[in-house]
Formats: structure tokens, sequence, C-alpha cells
């Protein structure tokens, strides 16, 4: 099932794609039968919570930019743009829900209540991961292009097998879907009519390769190929995003197989800390999506439903200045790792061979120590 929306972007350039749209980027309120359904409960105030919500990721996002630029962390890959797109769809979720991310879903983990400050441990290197998956239902973020998929897979077929109604989702970029283990994936979740949503962030470059290089059609398309039913939704409409997976994940608790969900969006940043988009992306053309920005839309409509944007406004500074102040802090006092925890949590029990490496290792760097005392 495919579902495509003859309502799109009126302001977007010439031949863009169409896609489901509830909330132009004027703040427009325009109708879409395929979504509306889904959303008939979110009123002024639960769209300031997503507001605040996805200002509040912006800010993080911000944060974890300058903490790298500063040397405080290793590396950081900024969500800048895609804002709607993660608390739309994190929101949407129940908390038995797994969710195995990629490595840019900082808004998902933020929505499952994950401390930002595990947040920045791995990227700061602190830490081999960020938290506990098992206490907020959330893999840690996955480096590897792709692989969540599959691992998502077999966590669905696993509830199916289990009887349970909880249902599993999975977040990738539009350059995993050119990966064989996205499509491996969707070829298990499909066979085993497995609860699991696959949800593309189509931001429309995989580093520097434009989504135009890696695909002559729709993505969404692809997995109808394989039997998922799919939805190409606006990602920078928080309220379509949420529409879509909501819908997706009815779809999938009543047994009728896995679901695909491409929100079609913008990376405004860069692909990480170590690239720098001026040398293959056009300044116009960021310069579009600017004008789409996903903040500014959801709060332009609140202004059309009499919210007091000042008000919303000092609210929401107050709650970003107190995430910032609190990273900061936390970057501080943070304890770095010993030696010995590049040994631990390897293997759920001793092993011989393991042990082999930790001794060598301590070995190797004592070694550096008589070294400089025979110096000295």
């Amino acid at each position: 099932m495919l579902i495509v929306s003859t309502t799109f972007d009126s302001s977007a350039p010439e031949g863009a794609e169409p896609y489901l749209q509830v909330i132009a980027p004027d703040g427009t309120r325009r109708p879409c039968p395929e979504l509306d359904q889904w959303v008939q409960d979110l009123d002024a105030p639960a769209l300031e919570k997503l507001y605040i919500d996805m200002a509040c990721i912006r800010r993080l996002d911000n944060e974890g930019t300058a903490l790298q630029r500063q040397g405080e962390l290793g590396l950081w890959a900024p969500l800048l743009g895609q804002e709607a797109a993660q608390i739309g769809s994190g929101r949407a979720l129940e908390h038995e829900d797994f969710i195995f991310p990629s490595y840019r879903e900082h808004g998902v983990a933020y929505c499952r209540g994950v401390d930002p400050h595990d947040l920045l441990r791995m990227w700061r290197g602190a830490a081999p991961s960020g938290w506990n998956p098992y206490e907020v239902n959330i893999a840690n973020q996955q480096i590897v292009i792709g692989a969540q998929t599959l691992h998502a897979a077999g966590y669905a077929m696993g509830l199916k097998f289990d009887g349970s109604s909880a249902a599993a989702i999975t977040y990738f970029g539009d350059g995993a879907t050119s990966q064989g283990d996205v499509s491996e994936a969707m070829v298990f979740a499909a066979s085993y009519q497995a609860p699991l949503v696959f949800f593309c962030q189509n931001n429309h470059w995989a580093i520097s390769e434009p989504v135009s290089t890696q695909s002559v059609g729709y993505i969404a398309d692809r997995a109808k190929g394989f039997g998922l039913a799919t939805w190409r939704v606006d990602g920078n409409d928080v309220i379509a995003v949420m529409a879509a997976t909501r819908a997706a994940l009815a779809h999938v608790r009543t047994g009728s197989g896995p679901a695909f969900i491409e929100a079609v969006t913008y990376r405004m940043g860069a692909h990480t800390t170590a690239d720098d988009p001026t040398r293959y992306r056009d300044a116009l053309e960021l310069e579009q999506w600017a004008a789409k920005d996903p903040l500014d839309r959801i709060a332009a409509h609140l202004d059309t439903l009499g919210t007091d944007l000042g008000e919303l406004k000092e609210r929401t500074a107050t709650a970003t200045n107190d995430m910032a102040a609190g990273l900061r802090e936390a970057i501080t006092t943070m304890p770095e790792p010993s030696v010995d925890d590049l040994f631990s949590n390897v293997y759920s029990h001793s092993h011989p061979w393991l042990e082999e490496q930790r001794e060598n290792y301590a070995d190797y760097l004592a070694g550096f120590a008589e070294e400089t005392e025979a110096r000295s």
C-alpha cells in the first residue's frame, strides 16, 4: 500500500516531490484525509509541547556541536532541520515499543527519556555505550550504516513469536537504503509479517551524495516492492509525521506486516562535525529548505490558534537554557574511563582469551612508565 497525497508543499521548488502534509510552511492547516483522523486529539497545548520538544533538541544539537568544536567531544552528528521527523515519530510511540536508532536520533532518544548526559558520554568516548537499552526501550546509537535494521527485524520477529502487542521501529537515512542490510531486513520483516516500522529520514544527502544519485524514484517505492505498507510524508511537518507514525504502528500491531515511512526532510547542518557541506551543497538549496523550518512552521500555526507566542517562547527559553546548563556541567564532571573498562562487558562471564589480552595490555602500558622512570 503506497499512500502519496496530492496535497504537497506549494512553496517547494518546481518539480518538488509530493508527500502527505498537514501544516504548510506558512502555518496553514491543510486537509489531509489520510492523516487527519490520526491527530484529532492534538489541541493547542499538545502542539505547544511538541514545539518545546523540538526547540530543546535543537538546543541540544547546538550544544553538541559547540562542545565538539571546543574539544570536549570527539565527534557529533547534527540533526538540525530534522526535529519534526524525530519528535513527531518519537512522541507517537508507546512505552513498550522498542527503538533501534542510527547515530543521529538524539531527538528520539530525548523522547524516550534518555538523559542527554548519556548521549554525550558516547560521543566523548567516556563509555562504550551511553545507556542501558532495556531501561528506556531504545538501543544504543548505531554507527554502522543500516546494521540496526537487521537488529530491529530480529527483535520484531521475536515480538510476534512471543505474542506481544508491542512494536519495533528502526531509524535510518536515505543513504542507508543503498545498503544491503536494509533490504535484507525488509525481506525478513515482510516474510515473517513482523510488527516493525522502518522510518527513513530522507534528508537529501548521504554525506556528499544527493538522494537523486542514490534513487531514481521515491525511496518509499523500494519498500512497496518488498510488500510493506508505505507512507511518504513531509518530514518538516511534526503533525504529519506523528499521524503517519501512529497509522503505521496501528497497521503493524494488527499483524498486517511491517510498514515503511519516508519522512522527506533536510539536513541543514553537516553530516558530522568532521564534514564540510559547503564543498558539495548549493547555498540556494539550503536557503529554500530554511524557509520550511519545522519550528517556525508550528509556531506560525499556533499563532493562528491564538497562542501567546511571547509567553510560549519564554517557557521554551527556560527549558532550553536549563538543558544547556546541565549539559555543560555534566561534561566537566563526567568521569574518564579506565583502561580496565576496555575489557569490561565484552563477554557475560570471564573469558581466558580476553583476560590474556588484558594482562598483555597492562604490561604494554607499564613499559611506558618504566621507560619514563629510566629517562628521569
